[in-house]
């Protein structure tokens, strides 16, 4: 039987499949037949599910190590065979086929098999034969289907999970799955965000539909079915043809990326291509490059090797290999000789006698390394890269290396040079790159980046998509965004879990990551004025409240947690002693992991403080997702912490969408916490996600609908200053705005008219002029939405006092709004507006215990207030609200040492404080 290949592929995510305790399940007794992660991830489900696994077929040990597979089954005791091989001329070994039989399988799995199988192993056992192949078949058969997927320029990949026969690839259908391709998916992504987690997770489900006796055989047709075989680099048609369009180059690449790699010549000598992406927009500036059979010449810029197909669009190429087998980065192509070698210091002499050492254990082959000795002309392969990688890292704790500093390094002399200039950090410190948009602004020139910011870099986004963002004053697009796809998202996680595992961030003591915190807090001091504009912009706050809240509370937030990052203690806890031993309990806090954290767009800057000061105070690291129309101020803190010093990796922001970028983090399970601040129906959508994903931990900062109680004993005149401010401080984008408020009756009228009179006063206008009261709505859907419930309050019969209407000039404004005699059943009395309405309904004078119960009539519980100079009824009221804040006679007075969150459907968490 034919081998059952995918690829050299080396998985990132690991699935973990869970079954309800409840359900009972039919169970088989399984031969497992294959190798590798995959196998072993089968392998160790299908025992969790409750089947019971007689043996184990894999292959032998190389270099003595065991195949995970074997190291698993090794461990659980089950029995486990490596056959080198099952057959010998054609013709099935007795004494392996006696030893298969002897186990007793009534179904043989197939995760991921290399081995020729014979027949009548395939089809001895009770139920046959399961296979799990890489592609939607009849379409891909044969070895390296992913890579075929990609090089196609397949929209669609999957994979089939078929029962086999004596073809290639060509039994019946069992179960199949498929998902799109990325524009710049490559072999490792499509498998690792895909084909390798619910390729586990089908495997599962397909043992378990014939354990119940419901599992399908669907005929394969043979329309449209295609066979490929493996690619090698000695093939000729392996060479990238450039004379085709953009893409169809690019899938070639991407198709043959890593193995075999996909080649072309460049002054005379074969070069192999790796790592591709196409562009979106035009190509920085560069130096041009001839490129023989391309329809114009590449060039070399700083962000990799620029190609151009013969429609004229662009792609870039990240990495280039010679002959030689050594690999450097495309954009150091002429520059790629001119290092000059350093000098070893007597403990790096050490270091280096070590690591030759490790070679001399992995290149068993050669009599001596020499400094000359390169690594995979001495027969080195892609596994021994990563052990190699693995045993200096183990050898040189904190060293930062990866599998591409082998490629780009290969002799022995090359790669002490690169490791001890690791060693030294002296390739640390990449001057940090921006493509800034400007713009002369509010009396200054306000530079703002636009790109995804992944692990200390400023990038486009994978798929080269990006989109406008607006500025609500006027409806003019300040810049085009990079709009980030799922690709961005693994990168950012691998980034910020590669920070926290191996990167200074996790060994650096407590007192200097809060001296790295009090720095950012210090720029961002330094630069408010520019960051309070582009807020302005970009959200359209008033400019004096984006200064004094949006950027002020956000650098006291920084500076408040940079205080907190050596003083996050653990306990002794007394315990029984067990005699005659004398016990000791402590517990210690650690840092979670790699947190994602999804903003809104009312405070943008504000949000993104509260949320990532306390995670990085904690020791963690982050990807964040800024809100899609607001995403200027998070990427411009994205730049100032590179220059506080904050390690690369631990801080990564990715504007895009929620449905795709908010989606994946709630999905990715690397992530081990998700913070949210939003609507109640997407953090519920979050809240599952993360609990079918991996039971990561969330706190949500939901939806409000927060009473106001206003009794007729209050300070008439703090009342109606601090009422509107309740409303409509921030535009009413305010996730604590009074959304209802409770006046008693004898003071109803009065309170009203000087609401009305105090509006009149207020002056709608540019955010960016410094006597403006009232800037503009966040983005036009928003107007949309508050003009519709403004409707909604009308023809349920509220009574508009003032306002509801869209003010007659260019931009996003409403009219600071008010309605009267509202009615407990209304629909703006129960839902939140989060924009300058102001829901008035009164209650009996005396009627405390009746407007608690109405105040209270509501599945929200952020925040209410109540104003009264009794102090005996402020106290009995506020112990009576439900909500998580309560004020006494002021709004919207927050401080970042006091704690903030919700009860009810406004969430659960908290933000702030200790």
């Amino acid at each position: 039987m034919p081998p059952r290949k995918c690829g050299d592929i080396y998985p990132s995510t690991v699935a973990e499949i869970r079954h309800a305790q409840t359900n009972v399940f039919n169970q088989l007794k399984l031969a497992i037949i294959g190798q590798s992660l995959f196998g072993q991830e089968v392998y160790s489900n299908l025992r969790k599910q409750g089947h019971k696994v007689v043996g184990v077929f894999t292959v032998p040990d190389k270099d003595g190590k065991a195949d995970p597979l074997a190291v698993a089954a090794e461990k659980d005791g089950t029995p486990v065979f490596k056959f080198p091989r099952w057959r010998v001329k054609g013709k099935p070994i007795p004494e392996v086929v006696d030893a298969y039989k002897a186990v007793g399988a009534e179904l043989n799995v197939m995760p991921f098999c290399s081995q020729f199988i014979p027949m009548n192993i395939i089809d001895h056992p009770k139920h046959g034969s399961i296979i799990y192949h890489p592609s939607i078949l009849p379409l891909h058969r044969g070895a390296s289907a992913i890579n075929w997927t990609l090089i196609h320029g397949d929209k669609k990949a999957g994979f089939t999970v078929f029962w086999a026969d004596d073809g290639l690839d060509t039994g019946p259908i069992l179960l199949q799955r498929e998902c799109a391709v990325e524009p710049n998916d490559t072999v490792d992504t499509l498998y690792n965000r895909f084909l390798f987690p619910e390729g586990i997770k089908a495997m599962v489900e397909s043992v378990q539909l014939i354990a119940d006796g419901k599992a399908p055989r669907v005929a394969q047709t043979e329309e449209g079915a295609s066979y490929e075989g493996i690619q090698k680099k000695s093939n000729a048609k392996v060479r990238v043809d450039l004379a085709q369009p953009a893409e169809a180059i690019h899938n070639w690449i991407r198709g043959h990326d890593k193995v075999p790699g996909a080649w072309t010549v460049i002054d005379g000598q074969s070069v192999t291509l790796y790592g591709s992406s196409m562009l979106g927009g035009s190509a920085p500036a560069g130096q041009p490059l001839e490129m023989e059979g391309a329809s114009q010449p590449g060039l070399v810029t700083k962000n990799g090797l620029v190609l151009y197909g013969t429609d004229g669009k662009p792609l870039l190429v990240k990495n280039l290999q010679f002959e030689d087998g050594k690999m450097i980065a495309a954009s150091k192509y002429f520059s790629s000789g001119e290092s000059s070698s350093v000098e070893l210091t007597d403990d790096e002499k050490k270091m280096a006698e070590e690591i030759k050492n490790i070679w001399k254990g992995i290149l068993s082959n050669v009599p001596a390394v020499e400094d000359t000795t390169d690594f995979f002309k001495s027969g080195a392969a892609s596994m021994d890269v990563v052990r190699l990688v693995e045993e200096v890292k183990q050898k040189c704790a904190g060293v930062q290396l990866q599998t591409e500093d082998v490629y780009m390094a290969t002799t022995f002399q090359d790669f002490i040079q690169m490791f001890v200039r690791k060693l030294r950090g002296e390739d640390q410190e990449e001057e940090l790159v921006i493509d800034y948009a400007t713009k002369e602004v509010n009396n200054m020139t306000v530079k703002m980046p636009y790109q995804c910011f992944i692990n200390g870099k400023f990038e486009d986004a994978e798929n080269g998509k990006s989109y406008g963002t607006i500025n609500p004053t006027d409806g003019s697009t300040i810049c085009k965004v990079s709009y980030a796809s799922v690709g961005d998202v693994d990168r950012a996680v691998a980034a910020a879990k590669e920070a926290f595992d191996n990167g200074p961030w996790g060994r650096m003591n407590p007192r200097d990551r809060g001296s790295l915190l009090y720095k950012l807090a210090d720029l961002m001091e330094e630069h408010q004025e520019e960051l309070a504009t582009i807020e302005s912009i970009d959200s359209g706050a008033v400019y004096t409240l984006a200064l004094k809240t949006h950027v002020g509370m956000s650098i006291q937030t920084f500076r408040y947690f940079a205080g907190w990052c050596d003083k996050i203690q653990g306990k002794t806890i007394p315990i029984n002693q067990a005699r005659p031993n004398r016990n000791l309990t402590f517990t210690k806090k650690e840092p979670l992991g790699v947190c994602a954290i999804v903003i809104p767009w009312n405070y943008p800057l504000m949000m993104l403080a509260w949320k990532s000061a306390a995670c990085l105070a904690a020791g963690n690291t982050l990807v964040l997702k800024p809100a899609q129309v607001t995403p200027l101020t998070a990427l411009k803190f994205a730049e100032l912490s590179v220059k506080a010093g904050i390690p690369k990796g631990v801080i990564n922001i990715l504007p895009g969408s929620g449905g795709m970028v908010g989606q994946r983090l709630s999905d990715h399970p690397d992530i081990r916490k998700l913070g949210f601040t939003g609507s109640t129906p997407i953090g519920k959508q979050i809240m599952k996600s993360c609990a079918v994903s991996n039971l990561k931990k969330v706190s949500l900062e939901l939806g409000g609908k927060s009473p106001l109680i206003i009794f007729s004993d209050c300070d008439m005149d703090k009342a109606v200053r601090m009422g509107m401010s309740s409303v409509y401080f921030n535009k009413g984008e305010n996730c604590i705005a009074a959304g209802r408020l409770f006046v008693e009756e004898s003071i109803h009228d009065e309170y009203i008219s000087r609401v009305v009179e105090e509006i009149k006063k207020m002056k709608i206008g540019d955010p960016l002029d410094r006597s403006t009261d009232h800037g503009p709505q966040n983005h036009k859907a928003h107007l949309d939405k508050l003009l519709e419930y403004c409707e909604v309050g009308v023809k349920e019969g509220a009574t508009l006092v003032y306002g509801g209407r869209q003010v007659d000039r260019p931009g996003f404004f409403m009219e600071p709004t008010v309605f009267t005699e509202v009615e407990d059943h209304m629909f703006i009395a129960k839902e939140e507006s989060f924009g300058p309405v102001m829901v008035v309904s009164k209650f009996k004078d005396g009627d405390v215990e009746g407007v608690l119960h109405r105040a209270n009539d509501t599945e929200y519980g952020l925040a209410s207030g109540v104003f009264t100079r009794d102090i005996n009824k402020a106290m009995y009221v506020s112990e009576r609200l439900e909500a998580g804040t309560v004020f006494v006679n002021t709004y919207n007075k927050t401080d970042v040492a006091s704690p903030f969150g919700g009860f009810k459907q406004s969430g659960f968490g908290k933000d702030l404080g200790e």
